[in-house]
């Protein structure tokens, strides 16, 4: 074997010759000619750096000589003290000077390189004391911190100590430096043979993956005062280098100036605690893996890929057996996960289908308090692998679904390479909010306001014995104290999460039944995986179906209760029956409910049924519909003075000064909750901020932007002036007017004296921050309390919190916004001896697709009971076209609880047209036609 080949497979570059030629060449010179490659400028400059953090580290702590006489050491006395960002300029102007640097400060470099590789010499020898070359080298550090030479830079030494085992056995790692001398010297010989050889070495073992690429001096400033300095180090004047020094200094003002104001009165931005750091070198890590790429063919890449696999097993075995404590350090592991996600390559063919499922299934026995650092370093470090990483589990998880053969004995749930990457996936979630824009936890707060006693309703409410169950929280984001409420503004929008061939594939009962079976989500060994618990990847349709059996499954116990009181001689009805006059709806359906309330709240869980009076109609879904559509349509209407109308947004909002009791916002939170409880959608039109207060999370500035956009933009004009004069030019004091529906004007006092408290560039953002606290919180609480109250009524013990963010409520009770009729074409069933080439269906779509919207909402309200559009589109509506006779001057007919559309055999087109649209627009109530 080529003893260089041996010297680089052990992590011992000192040893090897190729390497002795690589630090001893010309190329690492600071004199070095301007045309070297791209990667010898890499290793000068990373050689340059190691010097100039010696010099750093001699002026901050000295060569440790009570004698010293170097005037830039800090034993000598000579040196005054500094601040880091002092010394790092002082060390760049050091290095560009070649000043005189003492020889024990690489010792003393190297023991600090020790405390984070296992404490071993510089030298790369081993620290068995058995070891007779052991003990010399510690003799050779000993004598050469006796003395204090100069240095200078034409002796760069770039080698980095080896890690060390327990037993004195050195492990091998890797640096980006040692890295691009692999390749140099691979391109030389024209042999790639010791790049195999040190990837499969360093990346099978996790000890020595660990320790590799790390960081040198982690709370040095000299990487952000580089960054900013000129390419070329070489005699940098005095004005330069306080130029850098000053920049450095400004950019922490700055940022400390930003962290103020970003903590400042109202809740402009939220930090969290400060993210766990790593030591990991991120640039020098990505610069590496940019190199490796550049190795023609590819040729390391099944080594790599072997490497990874036994890694991987290695570490999921530690973890399964033993946890976390076979690491002394668990910041050890996670520096292995670091380095490995930061792989570009994970995408590619071989690694997605055998590297990285081993790497998923290791990850996934974390324990919670390291996935949680595991995000904070993710969201922190490296933001620009957020995307591609979750691609690449998003392909992994895809090529799995659709490759996998299931059955109902063996579903994706119990597919380790889709269940494993899941679970990952979950720490980028919660890593792509830590990354984003958080409002702080405090604006998440539970209703614990009483109730107003004189309203009999609410009352009714408050009596009820049963507390309300806690909601679920997961055990990951209480770990991070952070909650998809905090999220103002991800990294990543949150539907590049959802995954549609899994949520296409998902049977959702078992998964629902797997979830009951485990509703912390803890997932132990003996428990079901359930993607109920990790609801970010399923897309709304899917969820749906979820809370769709929870809801189900309630409904089916009242019945079977019902069965057993009658059984005892005490019957119950087993539904929710309402009965109600369409001129009087309002009026009956309080009295209804309001009795239900009181009574027994839990029967609002029973299955709805209604039946108008006077007419024939029986419920089997279709007549509930128009109840909730009708007193939507009534209640919503600005006459009746409970809402508010804003033009602008065509949205509804509380009226702050309405006469209706509590009872009538009571009201409509119960239909609100009833029509997700039976799964209809409504034609409501509230701003978003609305479903995020029902969600537990209060209005703030930012959610004006979607209530009313020109007030939003007149107040972001305000923090955005900048002028000494911003009370001249807006005159604006802490006084603030509204108007009612009827016109009147009200004033409000946002503070004790506001009148006279003018707005100025220190109280705006308090200013705004009291301004939107008000509109939406203060002036609106009483009315929203009690609709808040009356939702909850029906969805407290739902999964209502688990599944769906604000935005997919929204869709919940409103339905999609796409109204997409070749979606409803392709999904359309025939019946009756029609058939999709039948002339009367032909002529049907061919009609159905020239109507304009209005009347295609029409004909969705005929045919279904609703005008609105499904969960996922309209390709879930699941029509039935049935043939109704021959050709005849009947009208086209509709049974709305099963969505079948009666339709006679129509001669001509032009007949299909005129009857269809005078039973689409003259059709209304029950045995009418």
């Amino acid at each position: 074997m080529n003893p260089k080949d041996k010297a680089y497979r052990t992590g011992d570059g000192e040893a090897s010759s190729a390497s002795a030629t690589a630090l001893s060449s010309p190329e690492l010179s600071p004199s070095s000619p301007s045309n070297l490659s791209a990667e010898n400028d890499t290793m000068k400059r990373a050689a340059a750096k190691k010097l100039i953090e010696r010099y750093f580290y001699q002026l901050i702590d000295g060569c440790g000589n009570s004698n010293c006489d170097n005037e830039f050491c800090a034993s000598s006395g000579k040196v005054k003290n500094l601040t880091p960002n002092q010394a790092a300029a002082q060390a760049i102007q050091l290095f560009s000077q070649e000043a005189r640097l003492c020889d024990t400060q690489r010792t003393k470099v190297a023991r600090t390189q020790s405390d984070i590789r296992g404490k071993n010499n510089e030298f790369g020898i081993s620290t068995n004391s058995s070891s007779p070359e052991a003990s010399k080298g510690a003799e050779a550090v000993t004598t050469s911190s006796k003395t204090c030479t100069s240095f200078p830079k034409s002796e760069i030494d770039s080698s980095q100590p080896s890690s060390a085992s327990p037993q004195g056995k050195q492990v091998p790692f890797l640096t980006e430096e040692k890295l691009l001398k692999i390749l140099e010297t691979c391109k030389r010989e024209n042999s790639y043979s010791l790049l195999i050889r040190t990837l499969g070495e360093v990346y099978s073992s996790s000890v020595s993956l660990s320790q590799s690429f790390l960081k040198q001096h982690p709370d040095s400033p000299i990487d952000a005062m580089l960054d900013k300095a000129p390419k070329d180090l070489k005699n940098l004047k005095k004005e330069d280098v306080r130029t850098l020094e000053g920049d450095l200094d400004k950019d922490e003002d700055s940022q400390e100036a930003t962290d103020k104001a970003d903590c400042s009165e109202g809740c402009n931005s939220y930090k969290p605690s400060a993210p766990d750091d790593i030591s990991v070198d991120i640039p020098s890590l990505r610069r590496s893996y940019k190199a490796l790429l550049e190795v023609p063919g590819n040729v390391y890449e099944s080594a790599l890929v072997h490497a990874l696999l036994t890694l991987s097993s290695g570490v999921d075995l530690d973890l399964t057996v033993f946890g976390v404590t076979s690491w002394k350090n668990p910041e050890d592991i996670l520096n292995v996960f670091v380095i490995v996600l930061e792989m570009p390559m994970l995408g590619s063919s071989e690694y997605l289908e055998l590297a990285l499922p081993k790497v998923c299934k290791a990850a996934s026995h974390l324990p919670l308090n390291l996935q949680a650092r595991l995000a904070r370093i993710l969201a922190r470090h490296c933001k620009p692998r957020l995307k591609p990483l979750l691609e690449t589990l998003q392909q992994l998880i895809t090529l799995k679904v659709i490759s996998g053969h299931f059955t109902r004995d063996y579903c994706v749930q119990d597919e380790d390479h889709i269940t494993a990457p899941t679970k990952l996936m979950k720490v980028l979630y919660y890593a792509n909010m830590l990354a984003g824009e958080l409002d702080p936890p405090e604006l998440r707060q539970e209703d614990t306001s009483a109730p107003s006693t004189d309203d009999s309703l609410l009352g009714a409410i408050a009596s009820n014995k049963n507390p309300r169950p806690p909601q679920h929280e997961d055990p990951l984001g209480a770990e991070l104290h952070v909650n998809v409420l905090d999220s103002r503004k991800p990294y990543l929008h949150f539907t590049e999460f959802y995954n549609e061939p899994l949520s296409d594939a998902i049977e959702m009962d078992k998964d629902f039944a797997c979830y009951k079976s485990d509703p912390s989500g803890s997932s132990g060994s003996q428990k079901k995986f359930s993607f109920m618990n990790f609801a970010f990847i399923l897309t709304p349709a899917t969820k749906t179906l979820g809370l769709y059996y929870d809801n189900r499954i309630r409904m089916y116990s009242e019945r079977r209760m019902s069965f057993f009181h009658s059984v005892v001689g005490q019957p119950t009805n087993p539904y929710l029956r309402l009965k109600v006059r369409r001129d009087h709806i309002i009026d009956d359906a309080l009295v209804e409910l309001e009795m239900v309330a009181m009574e027994n709240p839990k029967d609002l869980k029973k299955q709805l049924v209604v039946e108008f009076e006077g007419e024939q109609g029986i419920d089997e879904g279709g007549v509930s519909k128009e109840f909730f559509q009708l007193i939507v349509e009534e209640i919503f209407n600005p006459d009746y003075g409970m809402f508010t109308f804003q033009l602008e947004t065509q949205t509804v909002w509380f009226n702050p000064t309405s006469f209706e009791s509590d009872a009538q916002f009571t009201l409509i939170g119960i239909v609100l909750g009833l029509a997700i409880y039976n799964n209809i959608i409504l034609d409501v039109h509230f701003p978003m901020v609305v479903y995020k207060k029902l969600m537990g999370k209060k209005g703030t500035y930012y959610d004006l932007e979607d209530w009313n956009p020109a007030l939003f933009n007149g107040l972001k004009e305000m923090l955005e002036y900048e002028g000494d004069d911003m009370e001249e030019i807006f005159v604006q004091t802490f006084r603030i007017c509204y108007q009612d529906v009827f016109g009147t004007t009200f004033f409000h006092e946002l503070k004790d004296g506001g009148d006279h408290i003018l707005v100025c560039q220190h109280n705006k953002r308090e200013f705004v921050d009291l301004y939107a606290e008000f509109l939406l919180n203060t002036s609106v609480e009483k009315q929203f309390r009690a609709f808040r109250r009356g939702f909850q009524m029906v969805t407290d013990e739902s999964p209502l919190h688990l599944l769906f963010r604000p935005e997919e409520v929204e869709q919940l009770v409103c339905g999609s916004k796409n109204f997409d009729f070749n979606e409803l074409e392709e999904a359309t069933e025939y019946d009756g001896g029609y058939a999709l080439d039948s002339p009367v269906i032909k002529n049907f779509w061919d009609i159905v697709h020239k109507m304009p919207l209005e009347s295609k909402r029409k004909l969705l309200q005929f045919a279904t009971g609703s005008d609105r559009v499904p969960v996922g589109g309209l390709s879930k509506l699941k029509l039935i076209i049935a043939r109704n006779g021959p050709d005849s001057d009947r009208l086209p007919t509709a049974h709305t609880c099963f969505n079948v559309l009666l339709l006679p055999e129509y001669e001509t087109k032009e007949k299909l047209n005129d009857r269809l649209m005078k039973a689409i627009n003259y059709s209304k109530g029950f045995g009418m036609l």
